[in-house]
């Protein structure tokens, strides 16, 4: 890559930073933790056969070496082991018999909590991403949609590790290292003293690696979200770079992406892998140790053999676990990395959310007023200032005016993806924040000039407007701003798969199944915005011959560019920077040749 190239990179990245992509400098939370297992909760009693069966692996293992310890010194001891033969055969076969027993159990427990953990994952994830489904827009103006993809994709995913295999392991190793301890002062206080005295150790300097290796995985994800965000979008905007012939450029500065997000993930691995290391020289440490003394301690007669052998054994099985809890506490880091990001947009509340006390809205005839709104996207910059405008049911309005005058936000609040900073919208005399959410925008259809294509067939993505439509009228719907022809002349008609965004269509196609979809769900106020502007002429004049039918009883709002498709409008309002400056029919505003009648001049001066 040249140094220019370089250059490039480094300086878009310094701005490629989404306010959730932030570091998060926190210390450790233990309620975070306590709030992620509340996922467990709903299968605590399937669990509870798992930590019984964990229970019995644990405890056969604990035993197997004390019989090992009565055997070893049967045989050393002549006169004993002869007199015995038949007490070592019955010990053989109970420590068979408890190998059995921890194999089925160890089976048992590793098969039900990896089924357990991914139902407590599936519940996550179904959690997560019906939350994000109530955010308002606000949310979806801040973040790209990559940052929003990785919170429920990798982000959960990397918690699976912690709930199939790290919640009971946790418990096992617990239970484990405390009897293994118990046990060893039962048998030999001074010994069992000596070969622990390392463990102090061992935990202070792990303890100088956690809060590294924390900071280290959350970089980790940062950078991911980051490289998912790019992708994301440089996917949708393919068609925009292959024309300015930017593919170098996005390749250096994906480049530099990706060669962050390896070192970052090279140190967080590195810093991780550094508690093997100290466990391994511990556990070197502590076995040496327990043959220097007791050694001392078999040659004063104070131990046996069996006894030291049974040390060694139990002391092996100390640091089994010692080492699993080190890469428990690294896996734990890493899935509270994740679980930060998880919550954060748990946590996030919608700009735009239902009073407790809110009721469905009945059966609307169609009266549509906005009380002296006041709306702001960014504070101190309002995007509407003082509107007021009053709709009877079924007139049809449409919204005129230079890109940036409110258009759009007047349709925005209608539907409440915001709410207004002062003021009112009113549908029937109710104001609609007091209703709920579904049963408003249930009654109000919407077509917009970016139309939107599911990955299906051509009739599910029309039936999307109401999902119990029968296919004829599903395709009455079609028929009636017709895209019937078309459709038929697919392959399989409305049986026709198109792909994510339709891109097998033109975008006059998708505009008219946008328009069928909002059409079949009969709706009584329905939106038009840029509806029209890439379909021919020959098919507009079509569309507007259909929709003096269509829209006769139901009030209609119209934004439009193409001057021509509302010069029928009941009512023009022309919109200036947030504010309305005339208002009226199309004879009455020409006349008047204001702001409205220079517009139509303009629009054909250019055509």
């Amino acid at each position: 890559m040249s140094a220019k190239a370089s250059a490039k990179g480094r300086s878009r990245n310094e701005r490629f930073v989404y306010q959730d992509d932030e570091a998060i400098e926190k210390p450790f939370n233990w309620e975070q933790l306590r709030r992620l297992y509340t996922y467990m909760m709903p299968y605590k009693r399937e669990l509870m056969p798992v930590i019984v069966m964990m229970i019995i692996g644990t405890l056969t293992r604990l035993a197997i070496p004390f019989l090992m310890l009565y055997v070893i010194d049967s045989i050393l001891d002549a006169d004993k082991g002869s007199q015995s033969t038949g007490m070592l055969a019955a010990i053989g076969g109970m420590m068979l018999a408890l190998y059995i027993i921890q194999w089925a159990s160890n089976r048992y427990r590793i098969k039900y909590t990896s089924i357990i953990g991914q139902k407590v994952i599936y519940d996550l994830r179904n959690h997560l991403f019906q939350h994000i489904q109530k955010l308002s827009f606000r949310f979806y103006d801040k973040r790209p949609a990559g940052s929003v993809l990785v919170r429920v994709t990798n982000d959960v995913n990397a918690l699976q590790d912690l709930f199939t295999n790290g919640v009971v392991n946790l418990l096992m190793d617990c239970i484990q290292l405390v009897g293994i301890v118990i046990i060893l002062l039962a048998l030999n206080v001074k010994l069992g003293l000596a070969v622990m005295i390392t463990v102090p150790i061992m935990f202070i300097v792990s303890t100088s690696l956690r809060k590294r290796i924390r900071f280290a995985w959350q970089d980790v994800r940062m950078k991911q979200s980051r490289i998912n965000a790019h992708l994301n979008e440089s996917i949708q905007g393919m068609k925009v770079t292959q024309a300015y012939v930017q593919e170098k450029d996005n390749m250096a500065f994906f480049n530099h992406m990706n060669t962050d997000n390896i070192k970052s993930w090279n140190k967080a691995s590195a810093l991780n892998q550094g508690f093997g290391p100290v466990i391994e020289v511990t556990a070197a440490i502590g076995t040496c140790i327990l043959f220097w003394y007791g050694t001392h301690l078999i040659q004063t007669q104070v131990i046996t053999i069996g006894l030291l052998f049974a040390f060694a054994n139990y002391i092996g099985n100390f640091w089994e676990p010692i080492n699993r809890l080190g890469q428990m506490y690294s896996q734990l880091l890493i899935a509270m990395a994740s679980s930060e990001r998880i919550f954060e947009f748990i946590d996030e509340e919608t700009t735009v959310g239902e009073r407790k006390d809110a009721k469905p809205l009945p059966a609307i005839k169609g009266d549509v007023k906005f009380d002296n709104i006041i709306f702001e996207y960014e504070k101190d910059r309002p995007a509407l200032k003082g509107i007021s405008i009053d709709v009877k049911a079924g007139q049809s309005i449409a919204l005129v005016g230079h890109t940036g005058s409110g258009k759009s936000t007047i349709i925005n609040l209608l539907c409440r993806f915001y709410d207004p900073v002062q003021g009112r919208v009113l549908i029937d005399g109710t104001d609609i924040r007091d209703v709920s959410i579904e049963s408003l925008r249930s009654q109000v259809g919407i077509v917009l000039q970016d139309t939107f294509i599911f990955a299906g067939t051509i009739r599910d993505n029309i039936r999307y407007g109401r999902l119990d439509a029968t296919d004829a009228e599903t395709e009455d719907a079609a028929k009636a701003v017709h895209a019937h022809d078309f459709i038929m002349s697919l392959p399989d008609g409305y049986e026709t798969e198109v792909e994510e965004r339709g891109n097998v269509l033109s975008m006059g196609q998708r505009q008219l199944l946008s328009f069928a979809r909002a059409l079949l769900a009969n709706p009584q106020i329905l939106i038009l915005d840029e509806a029209t502007a890439s379909i021919d002429t020959e098919t507009e004049l079509k569309i507007q011959e259909a929709l003096k039918i269509l829209l006769a009883g139901r009030t209609s709002f119209m934004i439009a560019h193409r001057l021509s498709t509302i010069r029928h409008a009941d009512d023009i309002i022309v919109l200036d920077h947030g504010k309305i400056v005339e208002q009226g029919n199309h004879e009455t505003l020409m006349s008047t040749k204001g702001v409205y009648h220079g517009l139509i001049e303009a629009q054909y001066r250019y055509l």
